[in-house]
């Protein structure tokens, strides 16, 4: 491996990052309101929510003040229900397999940490990313989720990677977060569930528009 290079190692967030995820999670939030007699939320309404996990999506959709107890409630079912449905319309952007592929070409270590469920997490990479993405990493009973740095470092230690030559990639506030708890510069990304104007505010290191420029600041 080129000695130069500063990183050799690369972190990516799933949803809103590498693969677009709305209309799965829209939809699956939908049918457990509308079983549950709430009303809906629009795709736009749910893209601005999501990032946190399935129960703070969860929790953002129903109407506020509904109670703790209820949301638990509710919770076995919707998670449940997006795990057996989070493949129908979820695909990856356009253009990330191109970097993926070009990436694992090049010998970069690269890994997924998401704060959707790990039995989801693993599932879409073994079916989409398998062959470049060898560690993916989801939320998990006992470990702490984003913007915690836990399953970041969990990350780099399957990966065997030093945290000096490691990136982080996402798109939201809770990405940025995330890296700069783990002490990793971040690169944002605008095609996901964050406009561009919120992202600027964060101040990445990166910010970025199309999954090629993350070739150019890499490579």
């Amino acid at each position: 491996m080129n000695q130069e290079r500063k990183f050799d190692t690369v972190i990516f967030d799933l949803d809103g990052t590498l693969m677009d995820t709305l209309e799965d999670l829209a939809d699956a939030v939908n049918e457990i309101l509308r079983r549950n007699g709430y009303p809906a939320r629009t795709i736009q309404e749910v893209r601005r929510i999501v990032g946190n996990g399935l129960r703070q999506t969860l929790t953002l959709c129903l109407p506020e003040g509904t109670s703790g107890q209820e949301i638990e409630r509710m919770l076995p079912e919707f998670t449940q229900y997006y795990q057996d449905h989070c493949q129908i319309k979820t695909k990856p952007y356009d253009g990330i397999m191109d970097v993926l592929r070009e990436l694992g070409t090049r010998g970069y270590k690269l890994a997924i940490v998401s704060n959707k469920r790990d039995e989801a997490v693993k599932t879409l990479n073994r079916e989409c990313f398998q062959e470049y993405v060898k560690v993916a990493i989801g939320e998990s009973d006992g470990v702490r989720k984003k913007p915690a740095p836990d399953t970041v470092y969990q990350a780099l230690r399957e990966l065997g990677s030093q945290k000096k030559r490691a990136v982080y990639v996402g798109d939201s506030e809770v990405d940025r977060m995330t890296a700069e708890n783990a002490g990793l510069p971040c690169v944002s990304v605008d095609w996901g569930f964050r406009d561009r104007e919120e992202l600027e505010k964060l101040e990445p290191a990166y910010l970025i528009s199309r999954p090629e420029e993350l070739l150019d600041i890499l490579c």
